[in-house]
């Protein structure tokens, strides 16, 4: 569960970063409605409420520590970058895959509009 989270974080911290000049409020309700997920999820798991809330803090401080690694992404060398997965994955990797597919990610959501990246997903207040 923590590894996939891992990954779903990351994908959203390049997400976010890409499109953080566009609507505040509905990437706030982005964000609010993963994190509100993400405890469900937890507490179907069986987790207590203290254990709730120590994991939540967790993955928070988690995905805020991915954020301001990606916000340097650009200026960042291919190992650089593969350090920042390996930090967060546990792993020692000798290819740069990650990074490739990453950037591959970063080119596909800068291609396509913000809207056509949400339709059919939420439907927005205007």
């Amino acid at each position: 569960f923590s590894d996939r989270l891992v990954f779903f974080l990351l994908h959203f911290a390049f997400f976010l970063k890409i499109f953080k000049n566009n609507d505040s409020k509905i990437l706030q309700d982005i964000y609010d409605f993963i994190f509100k997920q993400l405890e469900l999820s937890i507490r179907e798991i069986g987790y207590g409420d203290a254990s709730i809330n120590k994991k939540m803090k967790n993955y928070i401080n988690i995905f805020y520590s991915i954020l301001s690694k990606i916000e340097k992404w650009d200026n960042l060398s291919k190992n650089s970058q593969n350090d920042i997965f390996e930090e967060y994955l546990g792993f020692k990797s000798k290819t740069l895959l990650l990074p490739e597919y990453f950037e591959n990610y970063r080119d596909y959501l800068k291609k396509n509009t913000f809207n056509s990246l949400l339709k059919g997903v939420i439907k927005p207040n205007f």
